[in-house]
């Protein structure tokens, strides 16, 4: 790893995750768009056997791939008009963010992994879920601040009793 200080790389990433978590929590959605780059990629993939993911987004199944901003953008924009079945109605969520590493770090780049919770009550159903793995980031400095490139999540926990949209992870 280089990097001039390593606690200001973990504390830039920790606060950069701990805003996307809180943004996503109170539905602030440009907020948490304003985070990720407009060429940034989103991919959650899935378990191909009980030990392995899913390795290319382009030609093989994924719960959520987006290849842009724009697709996130998109998304938000079905979330808003509330005629997204799979968010409606929406989900409460409380996101929990830890064991943030930073494994890489340089002035302009850094590359993030983290363990994730994400408690989720469903007003429909009455239940509630939690849902947990973990993530890896590509983050860049962009103007001074730092956003978000790349985000990869591994969700550990893939017995789906709901609908999974962006939000809840």
């Amino acid at each position: 790893m280089r990097t001039a200080a390593p606690g200001a790389a973990t504390a830039a990433a920790t606060d950069l995750l701990h805003r996307e978590a809180a943004a996503l929590d109170e539905q602030r959605w440009d907020d948490w768009l304003a985070l990720y780059v407009p060429d940034c990629e989103y991919w959650v993939p899935t378990w191909r056997t009980e030990d392995a993911l899913t390795e290319d987004p382009q030609r093989e199944l994924s719960h959520i791939y987006y290849a842009s901003r724009a697709g996130l953008e998109d998304r938000i924009v079905r979330i808003r008009s509330r005629r997204s079945p799979a968010s409606m109605p929406m989900r409460r969520t409380a996101h929990l963010v830890s064991n943030i590493l930073v494994l890489e770090a340089h002035s302009e780049a850094m590359d993030v992994r983290s363990t994730w919770t994400t408690h989720m009550f469903d007003p429909h159903r009455k239940n509630q879920y939690v849902l947990f793995g973990w993530a890896r980031y590509a983050l860049v400095q962009v103007e001074g601040t730092w956003r978000i490139r790349r985000k990869r999540t591994v969700l550990q926990s893939d017995y789906l009793p709901a609908m999974v949209d962006v939000y809840c992870l």
